[in-house]
C-alpha cells in the first residue's frame, strides 16, 4: 500500500482526482490514504486461501469485481489505471483493458508477483521498485524505485554517526511475517558480543505480541538496554539514529534503509514463494552496504560475529552507510508520477 499511497498523495498535490479500487481485505490497510481519495471496494479473491469451496468461487468473485469495476469506470472514466500487485488489482486492471484505458503496474520486489507477472505483457508500462527485477522475456520496464513515506524522506541523507566508544543503537525490525526468528536469534547474539562493544549497545526491537515479554525479559536479565514493542510508530527516526539495522528484506524496508542510508544485516524470508526478498537485497549486498544472512545460517554465533564486524569498524560502517544511501531513490515518487503523466500525454 505504501507506493500506492505515495502516488495518490503526489497526484492529489498536482490537482488530480484519485480513486482507490481494492477489495475488502485491502481496504483494511487503506487508512493512511488522504481523505480526498475516493475508495471503492469491489470483490476479488485468490486461490491461495480457503478450502475447496472457497477456491471454486474465486473465478466468480473476480468476474463480479471486474464487471463492477468496468461499470464504475464507464461512469467516471480514469485517465490511467495503476496496479500495485496482489489479487485485489485484478478486477480494476481487467476492466481497464476492456475499455482501452492506459494501464501500468508497479512491482516493489526484485521478482514479479503472480498478478503482476500475469499482466506484465498486457499493460502499457511496467515500473520497477527494485533493480534488477526478473521480468518475463520481451517485457521492458522502467526502474523508478519504491516510493517511501514522507517521514522517511525527511530523514534522507541524515548524517551517519559511526560506531564508537559511546551509546550505539541497533534497530531490529522483522515485518509482519516471520519476526519470531529475529526474536529468537538477535537477543542472544547481542549478548555474546565482545564486552567492549556490548556495553555500548542500545536496542530497539520490534517483536510479535506473543514474544514481547520474553524478549524484553531476556534483554533485561542480560543487562542490555532495550526497548521492545510490537510496533514502532517512529521507525524513520530510530533508523536515522541507528548504527546498524537488522531486518527482513521486504521491498519497503530495503527502500527505507537505502533512502536513509544505514548499514544493515538483511535476513530474507525463507518461506517467500519466489524468494523475492533475496532479490530485494541484491543491490545493497553487491554494493557492500549490507550483509546478507539467509535463514539457513542465521544462528547466534554467526550473527554475533557479523554485528561485531560492523560495530567494531567505524570506517567500514561509515562506508556501508554511504553505499546504502547511494542505492536509495528518494525521488521514486516523482519518477512514478512522471511516468503516469507521460502516459496521459501519449
Amino acid at each position: 500500500m505504501f507506493p500506492a499511497q505515495a502516488l495518490a498523495e503526489a497526484m492529489l498535490a498536482r490537482g488530480w482526482r484519485v480513486k482507490l479500487s481494492t477489495d475488502a481485505r485491502g481496504a483494511r490497510y487503506s487508512g493512511g490514504f488522504p481523505e480526498a481519495v475516493e475508495q471503492e471496494v469491489i470483490s476479488s479473491a485468490t486461490f491461495a486461501r480457503g478450502g475447496p469451496l472457497a477456491k471454486a468461487g474465486v473465478p466468480f468473485k473476480v468476474l463480479g469485481g471486474a464487471i463492477s469495476a468496468r461499470r464504475s469506470m464507464r461512469r467516471d472514466r480514469p485517465a490511467v489505471v495503476a496496479g500495485f500487485g496482489g489479487y485485489p488489482t485484478i478486477p480494476a486492471l481487467s476492466a481497464a483493458k476492456t475499455l482501452g484505458i492506459p494501464t501500468l503496474i508497479h512491482e516493489q520486489n526484485g521478482v514479479l508477483g503472480r498478478v503482476n507477472a500475469l499482466f506484465a505483457k498486457r499493460v502499457d508500462r511496467v515500473a520497477c521498485g527494485t533493480w534488477p527485477t526478473e521480468l518475463p522475456e520481451g517485457v521492458e520496464a522502467e526502474h523508478v524505485g519504491n516510493p517511501v513515506r514522507a517521514a522517511v524522506l525527511e530523514k534522507a541523507g541524515a548524517p551517519y554517526i559511526p560506531p564508537g566508544d559511546y551509546p550505539m543503537s541497533v534497530l531490529v525490525i522483522g515485518g509482519s511475517q516471520g519476526a519470531r526468528i529475529l526474536s529468537d536469534i538477535v537477543p542472544p547474539a547481542i549478548s555474546e558480543l565482545p564486552r567492549d562493544i556490548r556495553r555500548h549497545v542500545r536496542v530497539s526491537h520490534q517483536a510479535r505480541e506473543e514474544d514481547v515479554e520474553r524478549v524484553a525479559s531476556y534483554y533485561y536479565e542480560q543487562g542490555i538496554d532495550a526497548d521492545v514493542q510490537t510496533f514502532f510508530s517512529d521507525v524513520p527516526e530510530r533508523m536515522s539514529e541507528a548504527q546498524l539495522v537488522i531486518c527482513r528484506s521486504g521491498a519497503s524496508t530495503v527502500a527505507d534503509v537505502s533512502v536513509i542510508g544505514r548499514p544493515s544485516i538483511l535476513v530474507p524470508l525463507a518461506s517467500a514463494i519466489r524468494d523475492e526478498q533475496t532479490a530485494n537485497a541484491r543491490a545493497l549486498t553487491e554494493a557492500g552496504a549490507a550483509i546478507l544472512m539467509p535463514e539457513s545460517r542465521f544462528e547466534v554465533a554467526p550473527l554475533s560475529e557479523q554485528i561485531a564486524l560492523v560495530l567494531g569498524d567505524p570506517d567500514g560502517a561509515a562506508r556501508m552507510a554511504r553505499e546504502a544511501a547511494a542505492q536509495g531513490k528518494p525521488d521514486a515518487t516523482d519518477r512514478l508520477v512522471a511516468l503516469v503523466e507521460n502516459m496521459v500525454g501519449q
